[in-house]
């Protein structure tokens, strides 16, 4: 069975919805024992669960769900695997974690419908020189996220 390796430690950024990885994190895809390990790296920046706010009353950003958010985002940023695995390597985490059906098949099934949106900014991202993960040795409580908004970056193209 799936299983996440160790805890997950993040520091937040002073932008307030960014938050920074202090150590790596890793998912074991499939048996303990597989090969098929998600490794996050030190310095990635994730802001857990995209979740519109008008929506954080029902889906929080973070939560029991929030180890596989930090797994979602990294398979969306890093694109080694198809967008369909992702969102499947989503599913699967949750239920690792014991997320409850109410909670994971909605987010699945918006990752699913929306999340080429991500996917494509991801991509639009990295184009323009972007980096989600940071150099810095030691992060401020200062530092803010320097990457631009989605609006902004999908109008630029």
């Amino acid at each position: 069975m799936s299983s996440f390796t160790q805890s997950l430690v993040v520091s937040p950024l002073a932008d307030g919805k960014t938050w920074v990885l202090r150590t790596s994190f890793y998912y074991a895809v499939g048996d303990v024992l597989s090969e098929n390990t998600v490794e996050v790296p030190v310095g990635f920046m994730s802001d857990f669960a995209s979740i519109p706010r008008w929506l954080w009353w029902v889906f929080p950003p973070w939560g029991k769900y929030g180890n596989a958010a930090i797994i979602h985002d990294w398979l969306y940023w890093n694109q080694s695997t198809s967008r369909k695995e992702a969102d499947l390597i989503l599913l699967q985490a949750m239920t690792v974690l014991g997320v409850g059906g109410w909670y994971k098949y909605p987010i699945y099934w918006a990752v699913y419908l929306f999340g080429y949106i991500a996917w494509k900014r991801n991509q639009l991202d990295k184009k323009a020189g972007f980096n989600r993960i940071t150099a810095e040795p030691e992060i401020k409580v200062t530092y803010m996220s320097k990457r631009p908004g989605l609006v902004s970056r999908l109008l630029k193209h």
